[in-house]
């Protein structure tokens, strides 16, 4: 990074007072911010769709201090795009407001309410839909769910809010707004929809049945690789002659994949990017299975061996080795035809941004919370290439690296911090799998029938026990021959 050189941030190429809101977006983190912020930035800038301005939000405490920090400045995101060839940065102006955090979600609520809000989007994190892993269904019993049914007026939960806003619309008249997901989940709509439904049936039925019959839930793919937050990030920010205390860093790819299903109205977002159709599922499956499943086959080794940045442990060999081995015998093979796309190609492209060293993502950032990313993103892989009889060597050795990596320490002997929400009870089951590994794969959430395939557990029992008795390196060298 050149910090002598001062650069120029690109201000918002429209007029912001012509600006009115037309969707409401709960959680303004950096991935929200670097991907639909930027696509309706770039709508705006067209002079279309200005009536669908954001008014952000959110539920849990932290998100006061993102709120305080960009009303602040009025509003507006610094997005730094980390091509390699030529960083550039803009402040991105699609978001007009952001409401107070009340731990009763009244001010989220009321706005909602509103009838010019027509969109109400999240990302809200895979773990954020109170989804049992096992399952993969709405989970009722979660404490956070127990207590909105109790309570449906002053709901503390995302989901709770948008039941209270939709339950005042009926009242009114209003036409219901359209919920769109836009975290990283399969059908994210339909799991929206789960959590919609399913809490609303808790305390009114009634309610939940209209629900179900009038709102639209599009299921969506997102991809943009965005790390979090830090002082390299900041001091990125000054080089362009801005002191932000809250920058978002992105490398230049972004795709968005949208089913076109908006009864309320839509910005034309196709006009900037956005994929409308109605084979989302195929997209999000390779996005998945392809993108988000080879982060987690290179987190874990790379952690192990105490590399920090992505782009270094895509430049070990025996890294590269272990993602293009899994990817091409164990992953692409059963991911399905997509239309107009090359999936060949779609997976050297991630090889490519993967190993972007500007984007300096972590791979402590890749490693957070295995036990909701495991179960979506590598046990969909084992269930295929064991319903195919297919190999699933490289992938038990990724489950492998995973139940090591939370013992807690590297190979090295570095203490890892915590970095999952379950990570207490990660760390009890690794230290038992140790002497037996078994006792990982007695996880049912994560892992439900492919734990009882003879084949998995071989496999994986083989490779902890591997791990322990030789290290990262000299096991990733076995499996590459």
């Amino acid at each position: 990074m050149n910090t002598t050189a001062h650069l120029t941030a690109h201000l918002p190429a429209y007029d912001r007072t012509k600006l009115t809101p037309g969707i409401v977006h709960i959680g303004l983190g950096n991935f929200h911010r670097a991907h639909m912020a930027v696509y309706l930035d770039d709508l705006f800038a067209m002079g279309q769709g200005m009536d669908f301005a954001i008014i952000g939000a959110g539920v849990r405490p932290p998100d006061a201090a993102m709120r305080d920090a960009l009303i602040a400045q009025d509003c507006l995101s610094t997005v730094i795009e980390l091509d390699p060839a030529a960083k550039s940065a803009r402040r991105i102006g699609s978001m007009v407001d952001f409401l107070p955090v009340s731990a009763d979600n009244a001010p989220l609520i009321a706005a909602m309410i509103a009838p010019a809000i027509r969109i109400v989007s999240l990302t809200v994190t895979e773990g954020g839909y109170f989804i049992n892993p096992a399952t993969g269904a709405f989970d009722p019993t979660h404490a956070e769910i127990v207590a909105d049914a109790a309570k449906p007026a002053r709901p503390a939960t995302a989901f709770g809010a948008i039941i209270a806003a939709l339950r005042a619309r009926r009242a009114a008249g209003t036409a219901p707004f359209t919920v769109m997901s836009c975290d990283n989940l399969p059908g994210n709509g339909h799991v929206a929809r789960a959590a919609v439904v399913g809490l609303a049936h808790l305390s009114d039925p009634e309610l939940a049945r209209w629900i179900d019959a009038h709102v639209a839930f599009p299921n969506g793919m997102v991809d943009r690789i965005t790390p979090a937050t830090g002082p390299r990030e900041r001091a990125l920010a000054q080089t362009f002659g801005l002191t932000d205390p809250v920058p978002v860093t992105c490398e230049p790819f972004r795709q968005w994949v949208i089913e076109d299903i908006f009864p309320a109205g839509r910005p034309p977002l196709e006009q900037v990017g956005v994929t409308f159709t109605p084979h989302v599922h195929a997209f999000e499956m390779m996005k998945i299975r392809i993108l988000n499943g080879g982060h987690a086959t290179i987190a874990y080794p790379g952690g192990l061996m105490d590399i920090e940045f992505v782009h270094e442990a895509m430049a070990h060999p025996l890294i590269l080795g272990l993602l293009n081995k899994v990817e091409r015998e164990e992953i692409i093979p059963y991911v399905p035809p997509v239309p107009g796309t090359d999936i060949s190609a779609y997976y050297d492209l991630i090889v490519q941004r993967f190993s972007n060293p500007e984007v300096a993502d972590t791979e402590r950032r890749l490693c957070l919370d295995g036990s909701n990313r495991q179960p979506k993103f590598i046990v969909p892989s084992v269930r295929d290439a064991l319903a195919a009889g297919g190999s699933v060597q490289g992938l038990a050795l990724v489950s492998a690296l995973w139940a090591r990596y939370c013992f807690g320490t590297t190979d090295s002997g570095t203490p890892i911090a915590p970095n999952d929400p379950n990570w207490d009870v990660l760390q009890a089951l690794a230290a038992s799998a140790k002497s037996d590994p078994a006792a990982w794969l007695a996880q049912e959430t994560i892992y439900g029938e492919t734990a009882r395939d003879p084949r998995f557990v071989a496999a994986f029992t083989a490779w902890l026990t591997m791990l322990w008795a030789k290290g990262t390196k000299a096991t990733l060298e076995t499996y590459l021959g």
